[in-house]
């Protein structure tokens, strides 16, 4: 057992996901004192990002579903006789229906080891910087405090950095000179842009590669992008967190129509550009996407058809089908039979005012997958003084009798640890305050496979593609494919995402789609058809719990100083994540500011009695940053989320 924490904080958070590690960074920026703990021995819960051995062990327990045992039986005594207890549950059961395929010789990856694998640590409840690992058994380098000075490992032939400002101006410098804005410290997003590589003649790409390489591989267990105007996005600039991570324009948006995958013009350029459409379609297109952006302008176009669907919609509008079939599916990307006009609409205006700030498409993905984004906001509340407990348990919530609110947990451990609010990832919350909630499904694949589903002169592109519902009344298919210099994969392979709401298991909802898209190297697929299709090597499927959207009132008993996160839902963006925790953190501290900019270190007033203060009896990092941040500079000892190391 790791060395007892502190017995009192302002605020508690259980889970490291996405709304609760911003809440946690808010909370802390804020001044509050913040303890992080999550059972789990990763960052991120349900938007973690794995190394395919990682992914391994990840897939074997969910399958096996083991029990955490009890370390310490004499718990009860620490529960005073006006006091109940909301026990937590101990197993995570928002994952189901895993089943993973190798559509290579498995066998020839016996005895394979993973490149620069470490033995596995210790099991142990270490709290602060032995507390903080992305997987025990990776190498994980400090991220050093700026951007700029991040290594990539493997930088793709052609790649400069692009840093882009809170404006849209984009400075283009080279991979051995540093921004002047960056210099400056001005709030950053740095994109990967690259260029057409040198074409060589592609190997073939084995099981027991992958499993050598499997460090290479950033696998997330949800699939998003963030909008470019998104809240997402003006968080990470208005906060400053930006710093932390880097970012890739995705770099095509795509469509699947008439069994054929097409590249959409989105920008003005591309439409004008475009082989695929006529003249007169241009015309169309574009007068339509005019429309859409100044539509709240012109109610008499659209309010008679508010009660009809989106698709019913453009069919009024003039369009021929395969914009019909464009705008619907791979720019509003709504749904063809359930979303209104206004939703429509409202979804291409959203697409065309992110068109044109970091790129020619409105999203970005974040380089080393999606669950660098929680470890980036664990880092911000880490240096404003958050502790930080990975693989700490925690075994119930302590709730006065008389008033209802929530005193205090008692962690796996045994000791109990008071707080004025409690923020609790929903997969903790036990059976018996969840009775009356209803839970959607979301089901996800992920595949390694050995060519983009769209080949062209660039192997470096990310890719977004929607294929409409095979049974007409089930729900579109979301596909992001993500090249090598996303760092998310090796050389010559490809990571795709597949997620739809789920109708039935994922291997049902999403099989069809693979079958159309790529080679399982089934027998009934004739030679020609393989050798069309980009080859699957592995795949996974598995149907993961949607708690979003339930409202307070769902759960039955809970305290009031006790806040609900949800897990990850199927929309593409990650505004119902910065929503949620602007509103938990608001309901808290109404008169605080939501994660402001740090101060500049310049304007910072040292008190005499505050330097030569004695060190805290609890450090949640003893090593020292080299060129520290401003946050770091006012805040002392800080504790740093690591990125993954690919080398």
């Amino acid at each position: 057992m790791a060395d007892n924490l502190p017995t009192e904080f302002d605020v508690v958070v259980i889970g490291t996901g996405l709304p609760e590690s911003i809440t946690a960074a808010a909370c802390a920026r804020s001044g509050q004192r913040v303890l992080h703990v999550d059972s789990k021995n990763y960052y991120g819960g349900n938007w973690a990002s794995f190394s395919f051995s990682g992914l391994l062990s990840w897939i074997k327990e969910n399958q096996e579903k083991t029990d955490i045992s009890d370390e310490c039986e004499d718990w009860r005594k620490l529960i005073l006789e006006n006091e109940e207890v909301i026990s937590l549950s101990k197993k995570d059961k928002t994952i189901h229906h895993v089943e993973d395929f190798c559509f290579d010789d498995q066998d020839s990856a016996e005895g394979v080891e993973e490149a620069g694998a470490l033995a596995k640590l210790p099991d142990l409840g270490a709290c602060g910087a032995e507390g903080i690992a992305q997987e025990p058994e990776k190498e994980i380098p400090q991220v050093e405090s700026t951007l700029q000075e991040s290594q990539e490992p493997e930088k793709a032939p052609g790649t400069e950095a692009v840093t882009v400002t809170e404006g849209n101006e984009t400075e283009i410098t080279s991979e051995n000179e540093s921004s002047p804005s960056a210099a400056a410290g001005e709030s950053a997003l740095e994109l990967g842009k690259t260029e057409t590589a040198p074409s060589e003649e592609p190997k073939k790409v084995t099981y027991s590669q992958i499993v050598r390489e499997g460090r290479r591989f950033n696998i997330d267990l949800v699939s998003k992008l963030l909008y470019s105007r998104g809240l997402l996005i003006d968080l990470l600039i208005k906060s400053n967190v930006s710093r932390y991570a880097e970012f890739k324009n995705a770099t095509r948006i795509l469509a699947f129509r008439e069994g054929n995958v097409e590249q959409v013009p989105c920008s003005r350029a591309d439409v004008f550009n475009s082989k695929q459409l006529t003249v007169v379609e241009k015309r169309m297109l574009m007068k339509f996407l005019t429309f859409c952006l100044e539509y709240e302008q012109h109610p008499d176009e659209y309010q008679d058809y508010e009660n009809s669907t989106f698709a019913q919609f453009l069919k009024t509008r003039m369009l021929t089908p395969s914009l019909q079939h464009f705008i619907l599916h791979s720019i509003a990307m709504v749904s063809e039979t359930d979303s209104t006009t206004l939703e429509g609409l409202q979804a291409t205006k959203k697409f065309l005012q992110c068109l044109g700030r970091y790129g020619n498409t409105p999203f970005l993905f974040p380089l080393y997958g999606q669950g660098e984004i929680p470890q980036c906001f664990c880092r911000m509340c880490a240096v404003f003084g958050g502790i930080y407990c990975l693989r700490h348990p925690v075994r119930c919530l302590v709730v006065d009798k008389e008033s209802g609110r929530c005193k205090a947990i008692v962690d796996h451990f045994g000791q109990r640890i008071s707080a004025n609010y409690f923020i609790v990832e929903d997969s903790y919350l036990p059976e018996s305050i969840c009775t009356n909630v209803c839970y959607r499904q979301i089901s996800r694949a992920v595949l390694i496979t050995d060519q983009s589903v769209l080949d062209t002169d660039s192997e470096q592109q990310v890719s977004i593609l929607a294929v409409p519902p095979v049974t007409p009344g089930k729900p579109a298919v979301c596909v992001i494919e993500l090249c090598s210099s996303t760092m998310t994969c090796m050389k010559n392979t490809y990571l795709v995402h597949l997620t739809c709401p789920s109708t039935n298991t994922a291997r049902e909802d999403l099989e069809p789609v693979v079958q159309q898209l790529f080679s399982l190297n089934t027998e009934k697929e004739t030679e020609s058809e393989q050798l069309k299709k980009p080859r699957v090597l592995w795949a996974v499927y598995f149907n993961m719990r949607d708690s979003s959207g339930i409202d307070r009132s769902s759960y039955d008993g809970l305290p009031s100083n006790v806040y609900v996160c949800s897990g990850p839902d199927s929309a593409l963006g990650n505004d119902c994540a910065v929503r949620q925790a602007e509103t938990i953190f608001q309901d808290m501290f109404p008169s605080e500011d939501f994660c402001p900019a740090p101060p500049n270190p310049e304007d910072i007033i040292y008190d005499e009695d505050e330097i030569e203060a004695e060190e805290p009896e609890f450090s949640n990092s003893p090593e020292t940053k080299p060129e520290p941040s401003a946050e770091e500079e006012c805040s002392g000892d800080s504790t740093a989320v690591k990125k993954q190391d690919n080398e």
